[in-house]
């Protein structure tokens, strides 16, 4: 089974992609910013990345998955000496789930206020 969730952003048709794409029991979340409907939110790694979290734990309760099912956690920073601020926020969310985890250092996005960037991979059944 392959179903798709989106958020309904312009870039999903643009780009030709989804917010992420369940295959049975994997949830697959594409790398996701701190941009909200005012734009990017928080203009620090700590902020971005809890904003992140927060529309991630969403989009995993909307396909039926909590951030318990999360088995892989992929961080992209801009500048990869904030990893602190950024794994603070991160810990507290997964500091009991313990998902694999990347810290991956990356150019500077589209918008450069952006500096943090999240991907997920959930697995059901897997807490």
């Amino acid at each position: 089974m392959r179903k798709t969730f989106g958020t309904g952003s312009v870039w999903e048709q643009t780009l030709g992609y989804s917010r992420a794409v369940q295959v049975d029991d994997t949830l697959y979340i594409s790398a996701t910013a701190a941009s909200g409907e005012d734009g990017i939110v928080g203009d620090d790694f700590y902020t971005q990345t809890r904003y992140i979290l927060q529309k991630l734990g969403t989009v995993l309760a909307e396909a039926g998955f909590s951030f318990g099912d999360v088995v892989q956690s992929k961080l992209y920073l801009t500048d990869i000496s904030k990893w602190e601020d950024a794994g603070r926020a991160h810990g507290e969310v997964f500091g009991d789930i313990r998902p694999s985890l990347s810290l991956v250092h990356v150019l500077p996005f589209l918008d450069p206020k952006m500096l943090v960037e999240i991907e997920l991979v959930a697995q059901k059944g897997s807490n």
